[in-house]
């Protein structure tokens, strides 16, 4: 037996509710490869998952957690073996399968990742999903020319969990990097993470019919969408590209012409972490492990228990988490 946070539905009310139980492995889904959990982490999907209508969930009882890392216990997987590190990420794990917020875990080989070199478990889920995402959002950026030379590149939601990874990556690339924030409470930590310039989040919120406006951003890691998304496209260089990663502010981009892609040239990227093939998976995680400074990726760190997982699934719909929590799921 070993513990896991199980969130269970009540049939005659529709509520549901997330507690610790003691569950074993015969109650585990099916899979290939057997996981000592020693870390997961949360996310804004997880918030969707523990809170109240656990949104994303369809079939209970149900143990949430899209991410995790530990070390193999069995497999059925000739690529993996007993004593592995590995890592999981995606794949609707934690939402149709059963995640990381316990301490044993049962998915498919292909779901997984090993460890790169200089990652142990725990730095993994510093990383996370969230960590991950914003390497996938740097790599795209590069990949369609974006350089130390052509300017600022704007982070927003630079606070949470992708931005802040993201702010850490592109300035220790060199990068000059500008963080919108609407929490000024955060201006130290985020220019101890390398920003060299603080947007308030209100100055780029309201939504204008502005064909263009002056050319401001080499490049952007976008985690907000809605008005602040429309804004930004105008404003974004020529030939600029923005990484498109989260919808917090809503899914329509508010405001928006065509006007900055046709005149401009710039480019919408899409950035899906869910779904990505196992070479871009592996290729970001070895990114990670060589781009991302250690040290600043610490001061991200906020730890948690099982236990604390309720309380903070309720704070992240809220924006009220900073950087990236790290469950021990064995503490």
């Amino acid at each position: 037996m070993f513990n896991a946070l199980v969130v269970n539905k009540d049939e005659e009310s529709g509520k549901t509710s997330a507690a610790v139980e003691r569950i074993s492995v015969g109650d585990l889904p099916d899979g290939e490869v057997l996981v000592a959990v020693d870390y997961s982490t949360v996310n804004y999907k997880d918030g969707l998952c523990i809170g109240p209508g656990a949104g994303l969930v369809r079939k209970y009882p149900h143990v949430p957690g899209i991410d995790f890392a530990g070390t193999v216990e069995a497999s059925q997987d000739a690529r993996y073996k007993p004593g592995d590190k590995v890592v999981l990420t995606g794949w609707r794990v934690g939402e149709a399968h059963w995640g990381g917020y316990a301490q044993k875990a049962r998915v498919l080989a292909d779901w997984l990742v090993p460890l790169p070199a200089g990652l142990d478990t725990r730095a993994a889920m510093a990383v996370g999903t969230a960590g991950l995402t914003a390497m996938l959002a740097v790599m795209a950026l590069q990949e369609h020319g974006l350089t130390p030379d052509q300017g600022p590149v704007l982070v927003t939601g630079a606070a949470g969990g992708v931005g802040s990874v993201a702010v850490a990556i592109l300035a220790h690339l060199g990068y000059e990097v500008a963080a919108v924030t609407g929490r000024p409470e955060t201006e130290a930590y985020l220019r101890g993470l390398g920003a060299s310039q603080i947007v308030p989040r209100e100055d780029l919120t309201e939504v204008t019919r502005k064909p263009l406006e002056s050319e401001l951003w080499a490049s952007c890691v976008d985690a907000v969408a809605g008005a602040m998304l429309g804004r930004v496209l105008k404003q974004m260089k020529y030939g600029g590209s923005v990484a498109a990663i989260g919808l917090a502010g809503g899914a329509a981009i508010e405001g928006a012409l065509i006007t900055p892609f046709i005149l401009r040239g710039v480019n919408l990227l899409g950035i899906d972490s869910v779904m990505q093939p196992y070479d871009n998976r592996l290729r970001a995680w070895e990114r990670v492990a060589r781009d991302l400074p250690m040290a600043k990726l610490e001061a991200m760190v906020q730890p948690a228990t099982l236990s604390d997982l309720p309380a903070l699934g309720a704070d992240i719909l809220k924006g009220k988490v900073k950087g990236r929590v790290v469950v021990d799921v064995n503490a």
